[in-house]
């Protein structure tokens, strides 16, 4: 009894020290993917007596391999898969060997359920892509292999199945092979094995098969046992996002969370982000004792020697090696809502540990999977791939998925209905002069949940004045602040209602969070006429004071307000006069020490459409010629 039990622990132990593979399968409909696997479990010994009486049963009463088992009802379990005899939702199958364990995930071939396998195919190490042998390389391959590149899988075997219907010819697979080949070399695969196989009638699936003496590769099983892809993790950039601070008492403060990538050993020198703070590992306690070294995907607690304020979505990492803190990125993206995307929504964005508010800037282009073509479109619909620029109310701490899939990763989730909306990949950080410069478009549609008793017209004539926008335009110290903030007095005194909005009144409150980037730039000034929009429809006046730098960002103002309500007023000063003006703003860009300041490092556009162009030493004079435009336009008239 006792060496049954010593033999017991022995294969526990045994079977705890090997490494598992995950991997997916894909391909077109009716390629033999359920069939493969249904065959790779049963060929290998993995399937229980009362599965295979079941499965027998199952073949004989729906199954659509004629006399054979239909070794696809082991994975395809849902009614309609096996009534159409097809793959809908993703299966996950696990079973093991002597060698390694396996996790695979069946994922189905329909672009319809293209989402599906990127659902099956976010954790996979390698990707099993099958061709009908009597088809070859079709349309739904390139998609496939496309999707899989995309998920920076870097492990492919091209199964080559069905050769049994074409009498196991060398030639035929030969020239699948080159076809494929072909197109392969334009993604980012390093890995490829070709096999050829009959899923059906176990050829080369677990066994070399007698019946293709041409070939003299590995078995689909052989290959699988044997594919190296340990190195394929990330143990060279440490990151450990902070999912839980433990407090069970005063004396005990540690850091739970999972190690995204890198070695981290007791003693070593840890930066918290983003405070910078640096510390040292004191500890990492564990049920089984105090670990000396954690590396992914273990799931650790992380005790340091110093007391820092660190929080959920934080980071530790090697104060040597740090990844990307930024607020601007550009990222593939697949939609995977029924609802198509709108660029005006705030969404949630989830990555590692961390939470914030993201907007879409812009959508770059949407990329056709069936042939790798680019178009430009304005939004993207359900399984619809793009690539997209991207802002974040805080900073993300990142790398390129590329580079590291766990902190490469994210996921949009829409503020209202919760739903998981989109999956991205981060491919950069983007340099404040690439960032776009984009008013979102205006939702056109006309509902509105509530709607004033009091329409514009009244109001206008209660307060006897138009609801309109002034808007200034000019470079930093041109005077347009001096002059809008006198209008303003000047209306006031006359018994107008006006309300004057500026950049650094704004800043401070309702636009804190953004920065002087162009994209950001361009947000301010989106907000600013939304609520002179707002202000206008109650029949006020609003004075607007911006630096609004081009002629394209001038027009969205308008066609958000109004173009009949937005009037623009130039302050023509010359540099040499702004920076006499405000010498300090000037010699700091100079120096290098601001960035994206219009008349230095960003182009400044005269318009050419400003209903008053004004000279900035004319102050005196200038207030007269508004009150004469506002009296002559029948904007407020004088008392």
């Amino acid at each position: 009894m006792e060496n049954t039990n010593l033999d017991i622990k022995a294969f526990l132990d045994q079977d705890q020290k090997k490494d598992l593979l995950r991997l997916l399968t894909a391909g077109s409909v009716d390629d033999g993917k359920s069939t493969l696997i249904g065959r790779l479990m049963f060929d290998s010994k993995m399937l229980y007596e009362d599965q295979l009486a079941a499965l027998e049963k199952d073949s004989k009463r729906m199954g659509h391999a004629g006399e054979d088992i239909d070794y696809a009802l082991l994975l395809d379990g849902l009614k309609a898969e096996r009534e159409q005899g097809i793959t809908i939702d993703v299966a996950y199958r696990y079973f093991s060997t002597a060698k390694r364990k396996f996790i695979i995930a069946d994922t189905p071939g329909h672009e319809q359920y293209t989402r599906n396998m990127i659902t099956g195919g976010s954790t996979a190490n390698l990707a099993i892509i099958l061709i009908d042998a009597t088809k070859g390389v079709i349309t739904q391959t390139r998609r496939h292999t496309f999707l899989v590149s995309l998920l920076g899988i870097n492990h492919v075997v091209l199964a080559v199945n069905k050769m049994d219907l074409v009498d196991f010819n060398q030639k035929i697979f030969d020239d699948i092979c080159a076809d494929y080949k072909n197109f392969v070399t334009q993604l980012d695969i390093p890995d490829v094995e070709f096999i050829p196989l009959s899923a059906l009638k176990g050829d080369n699936v677990v066994e070399i098969s007698d019946k293709m003496p041409w070939y003299h590769g590995k078995s689909m099983l052989e290959f699988l046992e044997t594919v190296h892809v340990s190195s394929d993790r990330n143990y060279d950039d440490f990151r450990f996002p902070v999912q839980y601070v433990l407090r069970p008492d005063r004396d005990f403060r540690g850091f739970a969370g999972k190690v995204a990538s890198g070695i981290v050993k007791q003693g070593d020198t840890v930066m918290a982000l983003p405070s910078r703070k640096i510390s040292k590992v004191k500890a990492m306690p564990s049920y089984d004792g105090n670990l000396e070294k954690a590396f992914p995907p273990q799931s650790v607690t992380i005790v340091l020697e110093d007391e820092i304020d660190i929080s959920r979505g934080e980071m530790l990492v090697n104060p040597d090696n740090l990844p990307r803190t930024e607020r601007h990125f550009e990222a593939m993206l697949v939609w995977m809502d029924e609802e198509p995307m709108d660029l005006s929504t705030q969404f949630f964005l989830k990555q590692t540990t961390n939470t914030t508010r993201a907007r879409i800037d812009m959508l770059r282009h949407k990329i056709d999977v069936n042939t790798l073509d680019k178009s430009e479109v304005d939004k993207l619909t359900l399984n619809e791939i793009g690539r997209a620029v991207f802002t974040t109310a805080k900073p993300l701490f990142f790398d390129p998925y590329k580079k590291n899939k766990n902190t490469g990763s994210f996921v949009l989730i829409h503020p209202v209905t919760n739903n998981t909306v989109a999956v991205g990949m981060i491919l950069d950080k983007l340099e404040s002069k690439n960032l776009p410069s984009r008013i979102s478009d205006i939702d056109k549609q006309k509902i509105k949940k509530g709607k004033s008793l009091i329409s514009t017209e009244n109001r206008q004539a209660k307060l006897n004045q138009k609801g309109v926008t002034l808007w200034f335009t000019g470079l930093h110290g041109s005077g347009k602040n001096e002059l809008a903030f006198s209008l303003e007095k000047k209306l006031f005194d006359n018994g107008a209602t006006a309300v004057l909005l500026d950049g650094s009144s704004l800043r401070s409150g309702l636009n804190r969070e953004l920065d002087f980037s162009p994209a950001d730039r361009a947000e301010q000034l989106r907000r600013v006429a939304h609520i002179c929009k707002i202000l206008n429809d109650q029949g006020i006046i609003t004075i607007c004071s911006f630096i609004s730098r081009n002629q394209s960002l001038r027009d969205q103002v308008a066609e958000i307000i109004g173009k009949e309500r937005f009037n623009l007023f130039y302050m023509n000063a010359s540099l040499n006069y702004c920076k006499s003006n405000k010498p300090e703003l000037y010699i700091q860009a100079e120096k290098g020490e601001i960035e994206n300041l219009p008349g230095v490092d960003l182009e400044y556009e005269k318009p050419l459409n400003a209903s008053l162009i004004f000279n900035p030493e004319e102050n005196e004079f200038n207030i007269d010629r508004i009150l004469d435009y506002l009296e002559s336009s029948k904007i407020f008239p004088l008392k």
